[in-house]
């Protein structure tokens, strides 16, 4: 496994505005618990805090800090669904199992909004968001998603945005209208997650930073997580590690890709500045396979994200990479600095489909989530609570996609990719 030095959390602009500086100790005992959790991010917390709300102790194992990847990295987008295609689910159940998966994509916002509700976290949440069409074919695309959603399954919160009205949404010129989900949102990611650490401490779990996990066993009918200088013994596991899993699942980790993605935060805006830009306050990501996303944060900056990259390697000279893409959909904002650059890894699966299972009938995992983890990871920890206490049966629905390792091996598959990534850039260029 990996092991980390880091003492505090990457800097960026959500570790500038973190509101919660809570240090865990390191493990150095041996425990006896329920549940052991690996990983303090997003999936990790939601699955303990909905154990503890069970009746189960649990205990959170974390190498580095509560959120220090990906869930206090990300670009603080909220979408409702998941990141593949609603049909990718229909080659592997009956229509009337995809409808089921289709509310729980929505369910996935409903969890959000009522932890932030009833914990009293303080993480910036707005709604609205929009998908912006790059092309005449992608404006028919998410017009045609549109009145499936609808006829489908009911879903009545999308509203397609015409050019003349997309204005109202965001002032540039390289879109051609949008689909607008009053649903969905965005956050502060860092907040989200101490917001949520701290409320399953309320509800009696334990978390220790620096704490990487080097071996899983089973002894005595129990699961055995050691670290350096301690154990926890329990009934069942919850890896919760995603692009960080190593060696703990070799197996179950080669499902799942590491994608490099990076963010940058301009300067505070003047206020009248700010709101011409983005009038709506709504989070935008554009049709491309290879997209931008951006939205705006309370203090008049705006959040760009992309840059999405399957090397693994940052792009160099980070800061001034990203202003010149935002330049491309916001040439007015040619005389704003950047403040803050920062990226990380998020984890997508062959199929873009979120990978929930069992390692063996005690070791639960979810990984995958592909870019929609803000919100999914809340569904996952709910379903795993679920499964753990005895009703499996939403859980095991996610069990029913078949998910395929990453070709190419430990040594090919990365250029493999990078490759994959070239054709798809290319294709958002024709």
């Amino acid at each position: 496994m990996l092991r980390f030095s880091n003492q505090s959390h990457v800097p960026s602009y959500y570790a500038a505005t973190a509101n919660d500086a809570t240090r865990h100790p390191s493990l150095e005992e041996t425990l006896n618990v329920d549940v052991c959790v690996i990983g303090a991010g997003l999936t990790g917390i939601s699955t303990a805090l909905n154990l503890a709300e069970r009746g189960y102790s649990v205990v959170v194992l974390e190498a580095s800090k509560v959120g220090w990847a990906a869930s206090g990295r990300n670009g603080g987008q909220l979408i409702g669904g998941f990141a593949c295609g609603i049909d990718t689910f229909a080659k592997f159940m009956p229509e009337e199992d995809v409808k089921r998966v289709w509310d729980m994509g929505i369910e996935t916002l409903d969890i959000v909004k009522e932890r932030v509700a009833k914990h009293r976290i303080d993480c910036d949440l707005s709604f609205g968001y929009l998908t912006a069409a790059n092309k005449p074919r992608d404006a028919d695309a998410l017009k045609q998603w549109r009145d499936e959603a609808q006829q489908r399954f009911g879903y009545d919160s999308f509203h397609y945005v015409d050019a003349d009205e997309l204005g109202n949404y965001v002032q540039s010129d390289r879109y051609l209208g949008g689909l607008f989900d009053a649903q969905s949102g965005h956050l502060h990611p860092l907040n989200y997650t101490l917001g949520l650490a701290r409320a399953a401490r309320e509800a009696g779990v334990r978390i220790f930073e620096d704490s990487c996990v080097n071996a899983l066993r089973e002894e005595n009918g129990l699961q055995v997580a050691q670290t350096a200088r301690g154990s926890v013994r329990s009934r069942f596991v919850v890896l919760a590690c995603n692009t960080w899993l190593g060696k703990l699942a070799p197996d179950v980790a080669k499902k799942i890709m590491p994608v490099g993605t990076y963010v940058i935060a301009t300067e505070p805006l003047d206020a009248d500045r700010a709101e011409a830009l983005m009038p709506a306050k709504a989070a935008v990501c554009d049709s491309r396979f290879v997209l931008d996303y951006f939205r705006p944060a309370p203090d008049n900056r705006l959040l760009w994200g992309g840059k999405v990259s399957y090397s693994t390697l940052a792009p160099r000279d980070l800061g001034e990479a990203m202003r010149r893409d935002m330049l491309k959909t916001f040439p007015q904002l040619h005389d704003v600095r950047i403040d803050y650059a920062w990226g990380g890894f998020v984890d997508i699966t062959m199929n873009r489909a979120p990978h929930f299972g069992r390692h063996s009938p005690t070791v639960y995992f979810a990984q995958g989530f592909s870019g929609h983890g803000v919100n999914t990871t809340g569904l996952a920890g709910k379903l795993i609570a679920e499964a753990i206490d005895g009703q499996a049966s939403r859980f095991d629905l996610f069990g029913k996609i078949r998910h395929r390792d990453f070709p190419g091996g430990a040594m090919l598959r990365t250029p493999a990719l990078v490759l994959a990534m070239a054709w798809y850039r290319m294709k958002d260029l024709l």
